[in-house]
């Protein structure tokens, strides 16, 4: 695995975890709670994706281990920020997962 690939291969994955960290995520939830949600989601993102690129022996590669870390947390908050919040689909998916629905009367 080389750097460009370990970046592009964090992205890719950092595209779509915000969709499933919205699974977790409550609407009704504090905004810096959502934030240390989403940020240890793409921690936990970063390993499992380094380790299925290469195995447990990938991270004797700290710099790659770092740079696709690093792109999983970047790729998740800008996809979140320029994508799925404006066309709020990460919005609707925590509305449909809520813990609380709000009862119809």
């Amino acid at each position: 695995m080389n750097l460009l690939y370990a970046l592009t291969t964090g992205a890719k994955v950092g595209l779509l975890l915000p969709l499933l960290t919205a699974v977790v995520q409550q609407p009704g939830w504090p905004a810096r709670v959502k934030k240390w949600v989403a940020v240890a989601a793409a921690g936990v993102a970063g390993v499992v994706t380094v380790a299925a690129e290469g195995g447990w022996a990938q991270f004797h590669y700290a710099h790659l281990t770092v740079v696709t870390l690093a792109g999983v947390l970047a790729a998740s908050q800008a996809s979140y920020v320029l994508l799925w919040k404006p066309i709020k689909l990460a919005p609707w998916i925590e509305a449909l997962t809520a813990r609380n629905k709000p009862q119809q009367g």
